[in-house]
């Protein structure tokens, strides 16, 4: 305290502005720091608008009716006889077990290089 009273006024002056414009850039600094972009919730005066659960359903039977007429055209449209082509391929035992084994001597063989290391 001793050393304020012992500072001449024009060196006073200078702290007080210097401390003003520490707490202007830091505010700054705080402003940028946080969401350059403001959400919904930050607007003043702007309020969100929530859709009530009869109007959700609403547009939920709309667009499932759009998929029904789309899907009963797909339907009515003839269409190649199906082959077994659009079957699912299924893999016997002894295949799947012959990858497996590949695989399990691929990894073997990079965990052993790996040591080697």
């Amino acid at each position: 305290m001793k050393e304020v009273l012992n500072l001449s006024i024009a060196k006073l002056k200078r702290i007080v502005e210097l401390k003003t414009q520490i707490e202007r850039l830091q505010s700054q600094l705080a402003s940028y720091a946080s969401d350059s972009t403001p959400t919904a919730a930050k607007i003043p005066g702007k309020k969100r608008h929530t859709m009530s659960a009869a109007g959700r359903r609403k547009i939920s039977l709309a667009a499932k009716a759009r998929w029904a007429k789309v899907h009963a055209a797909k339907s009515k449209t003839p269409t190649a006889v199906k082959t077994s082509g659009n079957k699912k391929r299924t893999m016997s035992a002894a295949a799947r077990q012959k990858i497996s084994l590949a695989a399990k001597a691929r990894w073997a063989k990079f965990h052993a290089a790996k040591k080697s290391k």
